[in-house]
């Protein structure tokens, strides 16, 4: 089951999103159109052909909640699910200006992190005939990380690391800096807690044989192609079959399925939450 967003840890993102579209002065149409106490119903729908997955929808729940804690929005579809065209995923009754205020910020969250969603089931379904994780990256929108990464789990992905803080990872800068892969493990090794793994990203073989030598917990090939990965990896079970192997780099749908034949245990794909295209929905009044 994935674990749901509660809405504590974003409740400062809803509220600059509602505010972005508010302004100063709220929703001036609807405010001469529609009378304060006039309820109506609706229901938020997809327009896209099937194969669309759901992610959002508790979000969008949270928004309503915001502008107008007497909306009632009953979900019909959970995160995760397949939708097919037309499929209604939740219902929603209240004051009909309210849920005007509420309408675009709400699909704005549905429509984007459904797009991610979708196009990560369509890399976890090559990906999985192989036993390869589809993971996410930190490749994501300034304040959006944690509702991108959430969309990936519901499109079955995995999340790497979420920020800095939480994961080593000695990239190509870090290895300059510290002058060589080895140079840049040892250096890290002696001084974090012994239950953090150290993950160091490698160009060359060059690089692999250091990593190696200084027994990184995961190596991250990077931007290899398929006959170097499988010589990698050849190389890897050979001397540390424990090393956990990710490749990363020039990884699209198209890639996909050749780089997953290499061996390795893990892709990581910053597309998944920087090109995502968004998948179409709309509110509609009854």
């Amino acid at each position: 089951m994935i674990k749901k967003i509660e809405k504590y840890e974003i409740v400062d993102l809803i509220k600059g999103a509602i505010s972005e579209d508010m302004g100063g002065f709220g929703d001036i149409t609807s405010k001469y159109l529609i009378p304060d106490k006039e309820i109506s119903s609706a229901y938020i729908v997809c327009k896209e052909p099937e194969g669309a997955i759901l992610s959002g929808l508790d979000i969008a729940a949270y928004i309503f909640e915001e502008i107008d804690p007497e909306i009632l929005l009953k979900p019909l579809k959970d995160d995760g699910a397949s939708l097919d065209l037309m499929d209604r995923v939740c219902d929603i009754k209240g004051a009909a200006a309210s849920m005007l205020k509420a309408e675009r910020t709400c699909l704005n969250f549905i429509q984007h992190m459904s797009g991610i969603a979708t196009l990560t089931a369509k890399f976890v379904k090559i990906a999985a005939s192989y036993g390869v994780k589809i993971v996410d990256t930190r490749k994501t929108k300034p304040m959006l990380r944690k509702v991108e990464k959430y969309a990936v789990l519901c499109g079955g992905g995995h999340n790497h690391r979420f920020g800095l803080f939480d994961g080593v990872l000695i990239k190509d800068n870090h290895i300059a800096a510290a002058g060589s892969v080895l140079q840049a493990i040892d250096s890290i090794r002696v001084s974090i807690p012994h239950t953090i793994k150290i993950e160091v990203e490698i160009k060359d073989f060059d690089e692999l044989d250091q990593a190696l030598e200084a027994r990184a917990d995961i190596i991250m090939l990077d931007n290899m192609g398929p006959e170097d990965m499988i010589k990698a990896v050849r190389i890897i079970r050979g001397k540390r079959e424990e090393t956990i192997i990710e490749a990363s780099g020039n990884v699209n749908l198209g890639t996909l399925e050749d780089i997953c034949k290499t061996g390795i245990d893990i892709i990581s794909v910053g597309a998944l939450t920087h090109s995502a295209p968004a998948i179409d929905f709309s509110m509609e009044f009854e």
